[in-house]
């Protein structure tokens, strides 16, 4: 299985985790960037990811996956590959046509369902992913995701009751990349601090 730091390599290595100076949703300049929906285009790494996932997901007691679009759901869909469990998705608004159902998949009211996801930052996107789940009588305790960028996500999942899981959190991944020399100390100092100002009261973001 790929170790934190070996993760971390290969994610910045497919463009994954990039540095400079990017605009994030709520308007805010970050110098480092997430972008797992490269991941699609490395099959291997993309098993590999999943692989790890499945892992992590060992000890959590869940009846079927359920992948956050868009990003996080090549990874549910790997993870249910791999692992031989059942797949369920939200659509963003119901069908107007058809069945009319706003969730996919086959489950029973009372269902666990395992949240998967790409990346968390506050955790407010995950929430409101979770609101469709539970409506349709899912039940949602956990949340997983590839990488946590420690800016108040698992806080904010925990006021809700759920608990969160990761591969990596982004201050592992800096130090890892630093140590393979993939990434200058000036780069990760940057990255450092704007996390640190994530992680103050009143910090924004939706992820």
């Amino acid at each position: 299985m790929l170790s934190g730091a070996a993760l971390a390599v290969a994610l910045h290595d497919i463009g994954a985790i990039r540095f400079g100076d990017f605009v994030l949703k709520d308007g805010r300049h970050s110098p480092f960037y997430v972008d797992l929906r490269v991941l699609i285009a490395k099959p291997t790494l993309l098993r590999s990811v999943a692989q790890a996932m499945c892992v992590c997901a060992a000890d959590i007691e869940f009846d079927c996956l359920a992948g956050i679009p868009y990003a996080g759901l090549p990874l549910a869909v790997a993870m249910s590959l791999e692992s031989d469990r059942p797949l369920v998705y939200a659509r963003q608004a119901a069908k107007s046509h058809g069945t009319g159902r706003r969730v996919e998949g086959v489950f029973a009211s009372g269902d666990r369902a395992l949240v998967i996801d790409d990346v968390i930052t506050t955790g407010g996107a995950k929430l409101e992913a979770i609101e469709p789940l539970r409506a349709a009588g899912l039940v949602v305790a956990d949340v997983l995701v590839v990488v946590d960028r420690e800016q108040s996500g698992a806080a904010s999942l925990a006021e809700a009751g759920l608990r969160l899981h990761s591969l990596i959190k982004v201050g592992d991944l800096l130090r890892g990349l630093e140590q393979r020399g993939a990434i200058s100390h000036d780069d990760a100092e940057r990255a450092r601090t704007f996390v640190r100002a994530g992680q103050s009261p009143g910090a924004t973001g939706t992820r």
